[in-house]
């Protein structure tokens, strides 16, 4: 088991590709906290599946974007397990509007899930995780190659978090590993709600022709938090099928 006994904080856990982490990480020994803000339901679910895969598992309701909830919650983790060997941070927003219709509100609500929520797990966890730690932030091909004027904000901070994974990198270098990971299109409920049209678009830029599976964006994430990459570090990883 490549993560046996470790203890990984997954943020946005509920559903989608954290639920996908969450599990993946389970079925190779870690325990988990699901994270989540209103899919309460869902989340428990989670910590059911991931004890009948022999693991443990909690569930803490938190908005990473507040402050005093991050420090909840990892109070809360951490009197549970002791510490936390992996966070993941991939809890985030997305408002696809028209930009002459988006308003500020929903812009700094974008920045402060996507890219200070990520800060605040960090500076609130770090002390919590030992030396050969794993952070993983979950970015987007948005930050990088694709143009989305819809969700500029959503881009933005997208392309914020490929920054802050840089600079913790460097930060926090030798002691604790940091990377991103960058999803291309992902069949999540999240996307459920692109037309039939612009799917089929999508899907024909994409050298695989298909969406990923929440699944695939885990086991790279698997390979990230287990000592399989040892000497990666500052690194975003496109995984999309080859989108141009």
């Amino acid at each position: 088991m490549k993560l046996k006994n470790k203890i990984a904080l997954i943020t946005g856990s509920s559903r989608g590709i954290g639920k996908a982490i969450a599990l993946e990480f389970a079925k190779e020994g870690a325990k988990i906290i699901v994270n989540y803000v209103n899919a309460e339901k869902e989340a428990k679910q989670v910590v059911q599946d991931i004890k009948k895969l022999g693991s443990d598992a909690i569930a803490i309701k938190c908005d990473v974007s507040d402050e005093k909830q991050v420090q909840k919650m990892i109070k809360e983790a951490v009197t549970k397990y002791g510490r936390i060997d992996v966070l993941v941070n991939n809890a985030g927003i997305v408002y696809d509007i028209p930009f002459k219709e988006k308003t500020a509100e929903q812009w700094k609500k974008t920045l402060e899930v996507n890219l200070i929520g990520p800060f605040l797990c960090v500076k609130y966890a770090l002390e919590h995780i030992p030396k050969g730690g794993r952070i993983i932030n979950i970015s987007s091909t948005n930050a990088i190659d694709s143009l989305a004027p819809d969700s500029m904000d959503y881009d933005a901070s997208k392309s914020g978090v490929v920054s802050l994974t840089k600079n913790l990198a460097t930060e926090l270098a030798p002691n604790i590993l940091v990377n991103s990971i960058a999803p291309g299109w992902v069949n999540t409920d999240i996307n459920k709600g692109l037309s039939k049209e612009f799917i089929k678009e999508e899907t024909a830029r994409i050298l695989l022709k298909r969406f990923a599976r929440p699944e695939e964006i885990a086991k790279l994430a698997l390979f990230l938090a287990s000592e399989d990459s040892s000497f990666i570090t500052g690194t975003t990883i496109k995984i999309d099928g080859g989108y141009s």
